[in-house]
């Protein structure tokens, strides 16, 4: 008995309306709008797996019904012989398009997986490559400059002479020890 799995990719069926094809989505799995988002980011999602084929094909003709276009994949097929439906070509979003003025030459246009990630797709940052291994990325340090200090006020004492230590005193005389004897 072969076993089937039921995978989305953001496609809809033709003549479909994004905004009703994710609240239909929404009804349906009984998910908030960020779960729906990650369904539409264009990544392949395994919605269900371990099916039989009667539930394979009411899940596949629930899912159109509500203008999402699945796969129904038999699970014990190899590989080799699944023939994956091509990716939906990537379109940029019409308000990209026009804040850039069309000039995106040279500029890969990706789209965003997720609604978090739609926040950066405007931003224009640097191509920072990949280091070889080893390679140094600290910035090199500037040679450290030696204090100027001003020294003219001091003057050096000529050798042997006496700087101003106080003298030690006396040492006291040893006590007087006469007194005293060793007993045996």
């Amino acid at each position: 008995m072969s076993r089937y799995e039921i995978a989305f990719s953001g496609q809809l069926v033709p003549g479909a309306q994004l905004e009703l094809v994710k609240a239909n989505m929404a009804k349906l799995f009984q998910a908030d709008a960020q779960r729906i988002a990650q369904l539409f980011s264009g990544r392949r999602i395994v919605i269900k797996n371990n099916l039989d084929a009667a539930a394979a094909e009411k899940y596949r003709s629930t899912l159109e019904r509500a203008g999402a276009r699945v796969e129904v994949i038999d699970m014990d097929m190899p590989i080799e012989e699944v023939e994956l439906a091509p990716p939906p070509p990537a379109e940029p979003a019409p308000a990209a398009a026009a804040a850039s003025g069309g000039a995106t030459a040279g500029r890969l246009q990706v789209a965003p997986r997720d609604e978090y990630m739609a926040a950066f797709s405007e931003v224009d940052a640097p191509d920072f490559g990949i280091a070889p291994v080893g390679a140094d990325l600290q910035d090199a340090k500037p040679d450290a400059e030696a204090p100027r200090v001003d020294l003219s006020q001091f003057s050096l004492a000529p050798v042997g002479s006496d700087m101003g230590q106080a003298k030690a005193d006396a040492a006291a005389p040893p006590p007087d020890t006469s007194h005293l004897k060793l007993q045996e």
